[in-house]
């Protein structure tokens, strides 16, 4: 597990060296901030289309050896961004090309490496591993984002997706020597239980997992707690940025000052995510409201100073409640439907990503800064508060009778109830 941080460490700052120049690149090319988000959404349309059958892929093949070829796959792209770049063969259509390779290979790579961190760990240790994930890859974007300026200023553009591209080889080399914490007997009994599981109807297709997602209440609830507060809060690269920038009268160093709060938050929260043994969907509710709620007091913070005190509260109670998300949403279903539960979440997450800034960016037009922060802060912790008030008023409380009045036909009842 140690080598797997390091190699996602790795992994990771290498990816936010590249992504930090993306941008730029396009913007070299072709001077247009509009063909600089259509690249962005070309990359991210696999995973809302595609993410599906990249989940069925992963539950059919071994996942080491899944895992080590999209981290291959990823490597060669970034080398050919690479030596186009350098070369001075790049243009729109190619890098729009190359873009859409990547998130192809994302839809099956981002599924098999969260589940092979996973397989290292004991069961019980698993929310921990997953807190390490979240650990890292705060760490690696921070590490990865000040390289990126290094890399540029001193070696050109070119030199990122270089980086971006080693650092996935280094991934795909430490691959084959990792080992699962699971014996030979634990295998066997995993294997038995995966098949009782399964019944007599199972199938490997992309709708059973479809359709388990669908049907499992705990999981929809994870969903539209995480889609509310994708879509009305956190996004606060783009509020801050607007607020900062706008009524507080900052400029872009003062900004970087918040990120950098930001980025630190999200280090603690990650920490005290690990911690978590058995995270629920309600406390990922509680921390996704109590992060609304801290956004409609940052919304109107009359100072600088007032609005770092509380953005670092809110990096946390973000951090801690997608690790909580995280942890239900690998650990809930039985081993054999994982890949394709987080393939349907890589589409329907993905969705909200898309939606969420111009959503944001519609508000703040409408409503100003400040306003788009409170009211949005406002929405998801009303809609949380109203869903557990209305899952509260559904859930039937068991009736516990004297001992001489039960009788076989209340147990099952009360079964049911519990």
């Amino acid at each position: 597990m140690r080598w797997w941080s390091l190699a996602n460490l790795v992994s990771n700052a290498g990816t936010w060296m590249q992504l930090t120049v993306q941008n730029l690149l396009v913007l070299e090319i072709t001077g247009s901030a509009a063909a600089a988000g259509l690249s962005v959404s070309v990359q991210a349309a696999p995973a809302l289309l595609i993410s599906l059958l990249g989940g069925a892929a992963v539950d059919r093949w071994p996942r080491r050896t899944t895992a080590a070829v999209s981290q291959a796959l990823l490597g060669l792209v970034a080398f050919a961004t690479a030596a186009l770049v350098a070369t001075g063969g790049m243009n729109l259509p190619v890098l729009l090309v190359l873009a859409a390779v990547t998130g192809v290979v994302a839809t099956v790579d981002s599924p098999a490496c969260a589940l092979l961190g996973n397989d290292l760990v004991r069961p019980e240790d698993v929310p921990s591993a997953i807190g390490v994930g979240s650990l890292v890859s705060n760490a690696g974007r921070l590490a990865g984002t000040a390289l990126a300026g290094v890399a540029v200023g001193f070696l050109g553009t070119a030199a990122a997706y270089a980086a971006n591209g080693l650092s996935f080889l280094f991934v795909t080399a430490v691959i084959p020597f990792l080992r699962p914490v699971h014996t030979a007997a634990v295998r066997s009994r995993t294997r038995q239980r995966t098949r009782d599981e399964r019944g007599p109807g199972h199938d490997l297709t992309v709708r059973q997992g479809l359709v388990f997602f669908l049907r499992r209440p705990r999981l929809l609830a994870l969903a539209g707690v995480t889609g509310i507060s994708a879509v009305f809060g956190r996004n606060y690269g783009l509020t801050l940025a607007v607020l900062v920038t706008g009524p507080l009268a900052g400029d872009a160093e003062q900004f970087g000052t918040v990120s950098t709060v930001l980025a630190v938050g999200g280090i603690v929260g990650a920490v005290l995510g690990a911690r978590l043994r058995r995270p629920s969907v309600r406390l990922v509710g509680l921390l996704a409201a109590t992060g609304g709620l801290l956004q409609v007091v940052a919304g109107l913070s009359p100072s600088l100073a007032v609005l770092l005190l509380l953005v670092l509260p809110m990096a946390v109670a973000e951090t801690v409640s997608d690790t909580a998300g995280t942890t239900v949403l690998q650990t809930d279903p039985p081993a054999h439907l994982r890949g394709r539960v987080l393939g349907v979440w890589g589409s329907i997450s993905k969705a909200w990503g898309l939606a969420g800034p111009p959503a944001l960016g519609l508000l703040m037009e409408w409503a100003g800064a400040r306003g788009a922060l409170v009211a949005g802060g406002l929405v998801v912790a009303g809609a949380i508060a109203a869903g557990s008030l209305l899952h509260r008023r559904r859930t039937v409380a068991p009736v516990l009778l004297p001992a001489g009045e039960r009788g076989p036909a209340a147990r099952p009842e009360l079964g049911t109830a519990a």
